[in-house]
């Protein structure tokens, strides 16, 4: 059975998640994962972060008006973001999960750093297929061992100039097959549970509740006032989770 600790500590975890992916367009399996694993194990948040982040980014997929264009543009992104999910998801039985526990919180300060320093890559369209493969491999390694969609596949979105509804569509998509793949990845591994699932599947309704509000909330705050509070307090946690991560393991053992 799932104790009642957790279940609120969830609830509130994606109700928080669900307001930064409705203002930002992403942010959901950061935060929850950030969030979570300060309680609970890496490969138990990953499963619990399943249901809410496939369902908001197949509903962030859906609209926009830019799926057929932005898919033949992004599919080698895609692929092999996808495709590459269960090598990472590997290393979940092969190193220490205090260690990829730190990893996510390494990735959190490095994409923290990244958008607070404002820096913008630009990729021509003739290399898009190039090099929109090879970040997605790494992207696909990243998420298997950290659950972090975010790194470095929204910046190669970013990169290739879509306009802002086609990219928030476009993160949407990216989310979806990587939140799908990745699910099957931690099946394979056998680390999904039957109670993880039902609290993956009680988590849904505190995500969409704040994804709604998010939504209201983005026509109303300035957008870079709000990214500036996200990637301050994802800097913090993932200094956080480095460092309470590695002094646990260190005091483990």
């Amino acid at each position: 059975m799932i104790d009642s600790y957790t279940i609120i500590i969830a609830v509130g975890v994606f109700i928080i998640a669900g307001i930064v992916k409705g203002v930002l367009g992403l942010g959901l399996p950061s935060i929850s994962l950030a969030l979570l694993t300060v309680a609970i194990d890496l490969p138990s948040a990953m499963s619990i972060m399943l249901v809410p982040s496939l369902i908001t980014n197949i509903w962030q997929a859906s609209v926009g008006g830019n799926f057929k264009v932005t898919l033949i543009r992004i599919w080698p992104l895609l692929l092999f973001a996808s495709g590459t999910i269960w090598i990472g998801a590997l290393f979940l039985t092969r190193i220490n999960i205090f260690f990829l526990s730190a990893l996510l919180g390494v990735v959190l300060i490095v994409y923290s750093l990244i958008n607070l320093a404002g820096f913008r890559f630009i990729i021509e369209a003739r290399n898009e297929l190039l090099v929109g493969g090879i970040l997605g491999c790494i992207n696909g390694v990243i998420t298997g061992m950290t659950g972090s969609f975010a790194v470095p596949g929204v910046m190669y979105l970013q990169a290739i100039k879509l306009k802002r509804d086609a990219l928030i569509q476009a993160m949407g998509m990216l989310f979806m097959v990587s939140t799908f793949a990745l699910g099957m990845s931690l099946q394979q591994y056998k680390f999904l549970s039957f109670n993880n699932g039902l609290l993956s599947c009680l988590c849904l309704f505190p995500a969409i509740v704040g994804m709604v509000i998010g939504q209201k909330i983005r026509n109303k705050l300035p957008e870079t006032t709000f990214r500036k509070v996200l990637f301050y307090s994802l800097l913090v946690l993932g200094i956080y989770l480095l460092v309470v991560k590695l002094n646990h393991y260190v005091n483990h053992f």
